[in-house]
């Protein structure tokens, strides 16, 4: 179990999806991967520790502890308790450092072809499907932009996605809860998206545990729609104290939901002085066209 947020850690249920195909193939290790390549990109983060011996995990474990965090942050050094033979092990370990490692390496690779990747996390139901697939059809003729979708469940997501006519992999977490730099990786390999181009990240829809784990993104942003209430930015500070924009959806329901706008982006501020606020509606389209301004100066 991850002992950040409690999902599963191991990546064992995870699949990956790639639409422009129906191929499938299921690995050794139980993850299934729909795609068009004839090699297999199997998520093994080599921490699984089904049917595994005692002091091999006790060595993996201890291994574990021996990892830095190359960015520098600071260390997170949960206990872990792990039964074995009814001996139970009190261990410290980094758990942000591998994913942290792995992050770095998907930085370097969107620098080197120029990609400009957004990290979109929001609570489930806060429209960013709806708003990432307005975006790309409007932009489709002026940018390329490919889309990694991730859901525990389903590929509903990416067929709204690949309606647009856009590249699009899904990456179903299964028990977790968020995306981590290891998905990215393996969901890139499958997209191959070209130089100069964005890449749309859909994080899994949690308030919580996305933003504690770094993609090598270029930019997160995070959505909150008008129904949510405007004390989320306070609420869950973390999210909102990392992202570097919030894009406030469904804003033509203000008349008719209890939410004052200004309370929230004046939350926000206090959490993020520095976050970069839109105010959206796909419905009237209002807000948008400064939404896309900023996108298209961030890669043209």
């Amino acid at each position: 179990m991850c002992v950040t947020c409690g999902c599963s850690d191991d990546n064992s249920g995870v699949r990956i999806s790639n639409l422009e195909d129906t191929h499938t193939h299921t690995l050794p290790d139980g993850t299934t991967i729909t795609h068009t390549h004839t090699h297999s990109h199997p998520l093994d983060n080599g921490n699984s520790t089904t049917n595994i011996k005692a002091s091999e995990l006790q060595d993996l474990e201890l291994k574990n502890l021996e990892l830095e965090n190359s960015e520098g942050n600071s260390k997170i050094y949960p206990k872990i308790h792990s039964k074995i033979h009814g001996t139970t092990l009190s261990i410290e370990e980094n758990i942000l450092s591998k994913n942290n490692l792995r992050a770095v390496q998907n930085k370097e690779w969107f620098t080197q072809k120029n990609i400009f990747a957004l990290n979109l996390m929001s609570s489930p139901g806060s429209g960013k499907t709806t708003l990432l697939a307005k975006t790309i059809n409007d932009l489709k003729n002026q940018l390329v932009i490919n889309v990694i979708e991730g859901d525990q469940e389903t590929i509903n997501d990416a067929q709204k996605i690949r309606e647009t006519g856009c590249s699009v992999v899904q990456i179903n977490t299964g028990t977790g809860c968020h995306l981590d730099a290891e998905m990215i990786e393996k969901g890139l390999q499958e997209l191959n998206p070209p130089v100069n181009s964005v890449v749309m990240i859909e994080n899994v829809g949690n308030l919580v545990c996305p933003a504690l784990f770094d993609l090598g993104e270029t930019c997160k942003v995070v959505i909150l729609s008008v129904t949510e209430g405007d004390d989320k930015p306070i609420k869950y500070p973390h999210i909102f104290r990392n992202s570097d924009v919030m894009v406030i959806t469904k804003i033509d329901l203000l008349p008719y939901v209890n939410f004052d706008i200004e309370r929230c982006i004046e939350y926000a501020q206090q959490v993020n002085p520095d976050i970069q606020i839109f105010q959206v509606s796909v419905v009237n389209e209002s807000g948008l066209k400064s939404w896309y301004e900023w996108l298209k100066d961030k890669i043209i």
